[in-house]
Order: C-alpha cells, then sequence, then structure tokens
C-alpha cells in the first residue's frame, strides 16, 4: 500500500468514527422540547436492555478522541510515550512523499510525461493481448482438429 493510501486509511479511520459516534448520540438522544409553544416530543422507542444507553455515548467519544489525538500526532503534536509509535509510523509516511520540486509548471510537465508512458505501456499490452488472443484461436483450432481426429479413429459400435 503507498504511502498516501495509508495516510488517507488513517484519516478514513477518524472519520469513520466521527460520523458513527453522531449518528450513535443522535439515535440515542432523548426528545427535547424546542420550545413551550410546541407540544411535548413523542418518547423515543423501547431499546434493547442489553445496551447501557449511559455508557455508549462515553465508550463511541472516548473513542474518537483516542482516534483524533492519534492523527494529531501524527502531525507533530505528541502527548504521551504511549502514542509516539503511531506518530513515529505517521511521521516516517509523511516524510516519505516526495517533494513537489520545480512548481505547478514542473508537475504539470511531469504528469504529461507519466501520461506519454502509460500510454505507450497501454499500447504495448494491447499487443500482447492482440498476439495471445491470436495464438488462442490457434490453439483451439489445433484442439478441434486432435478431437476431430480422435473422433475419426474410433470403429463405430
Amino acid at each position: 500500500m503507498d504511502i498516501i493510501s495509508q495516510l488517507q486509511e488513517q484519516v478514513n479511520t477518524v472519520a469513520s468514527l466521527a460520523f458513527n459516534t453522531f449518528g450513535t448520540l443522535q439515535r440515542d438522544a432523548p426528545p427535547v422540547q424546542l420550545s413551550p409553544n410546541y407540544p411535548e416530543p413523542p418518547a423515543n422507542p423501547p431499546v434493547d436492555d442489553t445496551v447501557n444507553l449511559a455508557e455508549q455515548p462515553k465508550l463511541l467519544s472516548a473513542e474518537l478522541v483516542k482516534a483524533a489525538k492519534q492523527l494529531q500526532l501524527g502531525f507533530g503534536a505528541m502527548c504521551s510515550e504511549r502514542n509516539s509509535i503511531i506518530s513515529d509510523q505517521f511521521d516516517a509516511l509523511v516524510a516519505a512523499l516526495p517533494l513537489a520540486e520545480g512548481g505547478e509548471e514542473a508537475q504539470l510537465q511531469r504528469i504529461a510525461e507519466l501520461q506519454a508512458e502509460n500510454d505507450d505501456i497501454g499500447q504495448e499490452l494491447q499487443k500482447q493481448l492482440e498476439a495471445a488472443e491470436k495464438e488462442l484461436r490457434q490453439v483451439q483450432e489445433l484442439y478441434g482438429q486432435a478431437v476431430d481426429n480422435c473422433l475419426n479413429l474410433k470403429k463405430p459400435d
């Protein structure tokens, strides 16, 4: 997995935890009357007794804070020795990213070079595919001839 994908995976983890935390808190929140002018909101439907609704928000928010701190640590803020390994991994990933040299013009030129290289390789692969398909047809034809010869050699019953 390349560096950008690993960084994106860490960010996605934090985002996923945030969405799940907010969704769960919203789903399980008790109804609140917005104004005395509005009627009392209906009660939430009964939920499974095995889930401790009082503890769930605390657990979810603690998990979200932990993931966010790990990501923050990757940007250089160190909070504890326990998280230094995660921070070191994140820093190593960021340090391994290539630096942009020469500005936007050089990057556009490099993109054009890579696109031309990609096109050349694509053409070569297309030629190889066509050759392989031709060879496959030849093999299928020879196989068919061999089957016909075998059937012709059999004596009728």
